[in-house]
């Protein structure tokens, strides 16, 4: 209900990620800033009045003294992903629910730390994929569940690339081997293999075999890979993520019956609405000149850009816990550590020589 108060969210780390989703914050019917923290209390106040944030908004100059605020609810945590373990797992203990950037840890091993201790505590954790939250990801998985216009899932093919100019490639954390050490694989990498575990009902494949051809930087980070996924019954899905290619983020799902495409899946083309092509049966006419029932698209409104429904539905989560005592939702830690285990047999197989890597019993 709107009449709740809204959920008072601290943000914890000032990362250039983190002024969209402070934005996302102020957009959220059901959410608002209460804090933010940074190592620097100048860096935090300069953070907090260059984005808009309220007069109110506590400002603190250690990421320890926001975890003492008792009148934050719960945390936003930008911070590189070799910090996650350490200041999650201690958010978690002070009670804050934790909306947490993705990768969400630099392994599995790490996360499942992470989600012992938000168990422990009755506390939410949420990972940052924006794109899920989009309304029209409910509907594209609304046409691959649609057993007459799609059918059985065959295959999907995933990928997001950028090009990085040179600066980027050397001094972003993500080409940082003790700050975002999982590199392309770990930022873009994560984005492609969940939308192919989305197209899979989130049924992790059997094998998981890395490309031969990843490029590496010289301090080990992978900078562009790609993989193939297995399932014991014959599907299959390819993904690839790079730092050096031109922009491109797609999904192609194929069925027995039909065929999903989306060239935009992680950040819409625009803000207030979003596409996707069906098609359905598709074949050819009698001179196989031309298509029968070629592709038609699709457009879904978006009144809340998609980082904001992400905001709203957590806040909706913390809401529940807080206000009805509401279990945490089980959901998101699963899904996050799904993808995070396909991420680690990626990271093996390329470690490996491009070895196999067999994802059953994890």
């Amino acid at each position: 209900m709107a009449t709740d108060t809204p959920i008072r969210i601290g943000v914890m780390g000032c990362a250039e990620i983190a002024r969209k989703v402070s934005r996302a914050i102020h957009l959220a019917p059901n959410a608002t800033i209460a804090a933010v923290a940074s190592r620097s209390l100048e860096k935090a106040k300069s953070f907090a009045t260059s984005n808009g944030y309220p007069e109110s908004t506590k400002i603190h100059g250690s990421y320890e003294a926001i975890l003492e605020d008792p009148e934050v609810d719960a945390l936003y945590v930008p911070l590189p992903t070799s910090l996650h373990v350490e200041w999650a797992i201690r958010a978690a203990e002070k009670g804050k629910h934790i909306l947490l950037e993705k990768p969400v840890a630099m392994n599995v091993a790490e996360f499942d730390k992470i989600v012992a201790a938000c168990e422990a505590n009755g506390v939410q954790i949420m990972d940052g994929t924006m794109w899920v939250h989009n309304p029209r990801t409910a509907k594209l998985k609304e046409f691959l569940s649609d057993s007459d216009r799609f059918g059985q899932l065959k295959t999907v093919q995933s990928c997001f690339s950028f090009a990085g100019d040179e600066d980027f490639l050397k001094n972003d954390i993500r080409v940082n081997p003790g700050l975002d050490g999982l590199g392309a694989l770990g930022d873009a990498g994560w984005y492609a293999i969940r939308a192919t575990l989305l197209a899979n009902n989130f049924e992790l494949p059997s094998t998981v075999t890395a490309f031969p051809g990843a490029v590496l930087n010289e301090a080990g980070v992978i900078l562009s890979c790609g993989a193939s996924l297995t399932w014991e019954d014959g599907r299959t899905a390819t993904i690839y993520c790079s730092f050096l290619a031109n922009l491109t983020m797609e999904i192609t799902a194929i069925g027995t019956n039909g065929t999903l495409r989306v060239h935009d899946f992680i950040i819409p083309f625009k803000e207030t609405e979003a596409s996707f092509t069906t098609s359905t049966k598709a074949w050819f006419n009698e001179l196989v000149t031309a298509w029968v029932n070629p592709p038609s698209e699709h457009t879904v409104k978006t009144e809340l850009p998609q980082e904001a429904c992400m905001v709203r539905e957590f806040a909706r989560l913390v809401g529940e816990i807080k206000n009805k005592g509401a279990k945490p939702d089980g959901f998101w830690p699963s899904i996050s550590r799904k993808t995070q285990l396909v991420v680690d047999a990626v990271k093996e197989s390329v470690d490996k020589n491009y070895e196999q890597i067999s994802l059953s019993g994890r």
